[in-house]
């Protein structure tokens, strides 16, 4: 690059000196002066193409073969960002159906403890059925208890009552002597 600005340097710079060489005569009209003239270009073609053809020639090589570079870079970065896509798409695809299996055993574990909790609570309700039917078995019993005690105390009231009534101190003493046999018969 520093010889082509060179070389522009110098074909720009050398035809201001050719004209100042010529002490400000004026031109004259002619074939002699257009034979220089076409001299001057052909050394000034020359030198020129001595001095820039490699840089000229360097510079188009160079940027084919920095546009080939950049285009097989960028075939490359294409490559490795589709095996990318690939490899995330599968990653993604696999990461899909795992969260999709958790799902599944997920509800199957939600199910499964729903099944258990009503098993569960089917057995405590049956077990507080068994509870209830128990206390209420016993307080019947417990209520008949009483009830046959009363029954039994009322009667012997009543008995007690209806004897004091109808029996006399005759009869007492008989019944007293009897029992008194009795007790003494079986002993």
């Amino acid at each position: 690059m520093k010889r082509f600005l060179v070389t522009i340097l110098i074909v720009v710079i050398l035809p201001a000196f050719a004209y100042a060489s010529g002490n400000g005569e004026a031109h004259e009209g002619g074939m002699g002066n257009f034979w220089w003239r076409i001299l001057n270009f052909v050394i000034l073609a020359v030198v020129l193409y001595k001095l820039s053809a490699k840089a000229i020639v360097n510079f188009f090589v160079g940027n084919r073969a920095s546009i080939k570079n950049s285009l097989d870079e960028a075939v490359r970065a294409k490559e490795e960002a589709e095996k990318k896509l690939v490899e995330h798409s599968a990653r993604l695809d696999k990461a899909t159906a795992e969260i999709a299996g958790i799902a599944d055993m997920i509800k199957a574990q939600g199910l499964a403890e729903k099944e258990k909790i009503i098993e569960e609570a089917k057995r405590t309700a049956e077990k507080v059925k068994e509870d209830s039917e128990a206390r209420v078995e016993q307080e019947f019993k417990r209520a008949l208890h009483q009830l046959r005690s009363e029954a039994t105390e009322l009667s012997v009231t009543m008995a007690e009552e209806i004897l004091a009534k109808n029996i006399q101190t005759e009869d007492h003493e008989k019944m007293v002597n009897d029992f008194l046999d009795r007790m003494v018969s079986r002993n």
